[in-house]
């Protein structure tokens, strides 16, 4: 069987990752960003650049996109030359950003209009896992437009696991980021107390990351810290967005993140201090300079 034509909108550090990824595999690739300089950086691999979603979508018989947030996928999916105006009936969208859960049955809901197949699947992973094939694809939807989809995410993928219908992956993801986040904005302020009380930074940092506290993120953060590149694999300004779309969610549903409010304000803080562009392992180094 031929592979599907794929294409990918919005190259940040994940969707250009999964574009190269689909290249390396051999499916055609056509690609669409706003900046137009990262979807010619890989025209040289083989990919197809687009003008807007609209044309991407009108090559592909499967589209994902991979914004930064609600408003970015709604321009790209619904916008002026969005992708759903381009789309055959029958295409398979796959919305992998993160993104709030009633964005996400919107656009599915806009999907069926246009007689598309719709999967939400966020992805965890960061820069290196995207170019690697190494994502963990968290979907929502039908089991139908999975098994459509299914040969293009096991390409870019360690696994894929269907967790429900339509928002299903989009939550799950929120709860996954909520708890990472959480996790890392504990962790700065930690490691400031740490300094604070004139203890050894290093040793403490062993420590914490051999020790009971020391989750894979913990033990990640501390080594993108240690090396001194903060070269971003998960953009720091990201999390704080992330953060806010989980505790939306959760008020929706009769819940309160308490914990949630003091790592956005973490977050936010260090993104004023200009660390926002960075990796978000750079919220232990902007924590320290308070």
């Amino acid at each position: 069987m031929p592979k599907p034509h794929v294409a990918i909108l919005g190259l940040g550090l994940m969707g250009t990752g999964m574009a190269g990824r689909l290249l390396s595999e051999k499916f055609p690739v056509t690609v669409y960003n706003r900046s137009r300089e990262k979807a010619e950086a890989l025209a040289a691999d083989g990919a197809t650049v687009a003008g807007s979603p609209r044309e991407a979508a009108a090559q592909a018989r499967v589209v994902i996109g991979m914004v930064a947030d609600d408003a970015a996928s709604r321009a790209v999916w619904l916008g002026e030359n969005g992708a759903l105006a381009g789309v055959a009936p029958g295409t398979v969208l796959i919305e992998s950003s993160t993104l709030t859960p009633g964005w996400v049955r919107e656009l599915a809901a806009a999907a069926s209009r246009q007689k598309c197949e719709f999967l939400d699947a966020p992805v965890t992973g960061t820069k290196p896992h995207a170019a690697s094939g190494e994502l963990l694809f968290l979907v929502g939807g039908s089991a139908q437009a999975l098994e459509a989809a299914r040969p293009v995410l096991a390409a870019m993928s360690r696994d894929i696991v269907h967790l429900g219908p339509t928002g299903s992956g989009a939550t799950m993801k929120l709860v996954n980021n909520f708890l990472c986040g959480v996790q890392a904005a504990s962790f700065a302020e930690a490691m400031a107390l740490v300094e604070a009380g004139e203890l050894n930074r290093e040793q403490a940092a062993k420590i914490l990351c051999n020790g009971a506290p020391g989750s894979p993120l913990i033990r990640a953060i501390w080594s993108r810290v240690a090396s001194g590149d903060l070269t971003p694999n998960f953009v720091l300004r990201l999390m704080a967005k992330d953060l806010k779309y989980a505790t939306e969610e959760a008020k929706q549903r009769g819940l309160a993140l308490k914990t949630a409010a003091p790592a956005i304000e973490v977050f936010e803080d260090a993104a004023r201090n200009g660390y926002g562009d960075q990796d978000f392992a750079a919220v232990i180094e902007a924590q320290r300079r308070h």
